[in-house]
């Protein structure tokens, strides 16, 4: 056997995990001594919204009698039938109960509607100043309503409106068929469109929300629309934060009381006797976005304060802590048969967690990476990963990159080394 086919045999086999820091003295140690981790930064949230949200915690409604769900910090109860929280920024999942089951949506429906016709008016197909035709069927439409008239035309910008402030199935109607020819064939680009953002649990019979076999969605799948929403027509998102709209004499009030209590800024509301009442509700606080969904509620006022409970419990108790900047030195791996005896791990990106409320007096940092790596060594290839643990929750790993390339020493330096003559660093 040759000496590098044991190096390479080395380098599959053994494996190197080294401790950062670990509780509140690593973090004090690591930001004192200075060097690679001394830019570790401060969590996003200060001292002084920790304070407030624990305030806002004391003053929520109090907590209902439920069944538990699954959080990183412990089981927690909610009177929601399907529930799930997740953070905008880091995607960490904070809350999930039955999440991934398949449910009726109610007019949460409502938001993937709007998200083909936003992707509509972003690739100029569709124009906020366009008129629509109302036709009989868009007009007979039952349920909530935003009493477009019979044989005349309304303006994209005004069905939008009616869509999700008032919850309008007519309005929804209108829209399809003004966009796609018939709600059936705007319902086919809808489940077209739904596995490509990543709906995993999602089939849609109508654009609307209305009863209908066949015709689900999941409290995570909800979450994701959400998410796409924010993330990929910020300019339309305001439509959801509106507190009401006023259309043919006729004025309505947002559906989603968290909108109208300004603890959040949209999304929809939802109800119907299969699926319950249910609501998906975003809000931004001191840069950090979370978003809530909740179905399967007993009423629109168990819902409302549900969903004000669980927005301030996932405030109070996360925050996000940028751990390590792109390009950051977080160790050094040696490297075998390299020009260079050893090559900086770096982070290939900024590395922001979403941790407990107190993490730094729990959380254990430590690198894992096979070593030696093993010559030669490409800058930005995947060398091992940072672990973060926490008590009760399972390890987060996040790769590292090799900070810089390290060339393969020729026959002679190879030969060097085998007689441990390594080159410098």
């Amino acid at each position: 056997m040759t000496a590098v086919t044991k190096a390479e045999k080395l380098g599959t086999n053994v494996r190197t995990r080294r401790s950062l820091f670990g509780g509140v003295a690593g973090f004090a140690a690591c930001a004192s001594f200075g060097g690679p981790l001394s830019a570790l930064a401060r969590p996003h949230h200060h001292a002084g919204y920790a304070k407030a949200a624990a305030a806002g915690a004391s003053a929520a409604p109090a907590a209902p009698v439920g069944t538990p769900a699954n959080t990183p910090i412990g089981p927690f109860d909610t009177v929601a039938r399907w529930a799930y929280i997740v953070d905008f920024d880091t995607g960490a999942v904070l809350l999930d109960k039955a999440a991934d089951e398949r449910m009726a949506p109610s007019s949460l429906t409502k938001m993937m509607t709007a998200y083909i016709v936003f992707g509509m008016l972003a690739t100029g197909r569709l124009r906020l100043d366009q008129a629509l035709p109302v036709s009989e069927k868009a007009w007979r439409t039952q349920g909530s309503k935003m009493f477009v008239p019979l044989g005349e035309s309304v303006a994209v910008q005004d069905l939008i409106q009616g869509m999700v402030i008032q919850s309008g199935n007519d309005a929804c109607v209108v829209l399809a068929e003004g966009i796609a020819g018939s709600e059936e064939r705007f319902v086919a680009m809808m489940n077209e469109e739904a596995p490509k953002i990543g709906l995993n649990n999602s089939h849609f019979m109508n654009v609307t929300g209305l009863p209908a076999e066949g015709h689900y969605m999941s409290a995570h799948d909800v979450a994701t629309v959400a998410m796409h929403l924010i993330r990929d027509f910020p300019q339309y998102y305001h439509f959801f934060g509106e507190t009401e709209f006023l259309f043919n004499k006729i004025k309505q009030g947002n559906r989603n009381v968290l909108v109208d209590k300004g603890l959040a800024d949209g999304l929809k509301t939802g109800h119907t006797d299969a699926g319950g009442f249910g609501l998906c509700a975003s809000s931004n606080r001191n840069g950090n976005r979370v978003i809530v969904v909740i179905n399967g509620t007993a009423s629109s006022n168990e819902r409302a304060h549900e969903g004000e409970r669980l927005m301030t419990w996932a405030f109070a108790n996360f925050e996000n802590a940028t751990l390590f900047r792109k390009g950051q030195v977080v160790d050094h791996a040696p490297v075998w048969m390299g020009e260079r005896k050893a090559v900086a791990l770096v982070a290939g990106s900024d590395i922001v967690m979403t941790m407990p409320v107190g993490w730094q007096q729990r959380s254990h940092i430590a690198v894992d990476y096979a070593s030696p790596v093993i010559a030669p060594v490409v800058a930005g290839q995947s060398c091992g990963a940072i672990v973060i643990s926490a008590p009760g929750m399972a390890d987060i790993r996040v790769a590292l990159q090799a900070g810089a390339s390290v060339a393969k020493l020729g026959l002679i330096g190879r030969a060097m080394a085998r007689l441990g003559h390594g080159p410098a660093n």
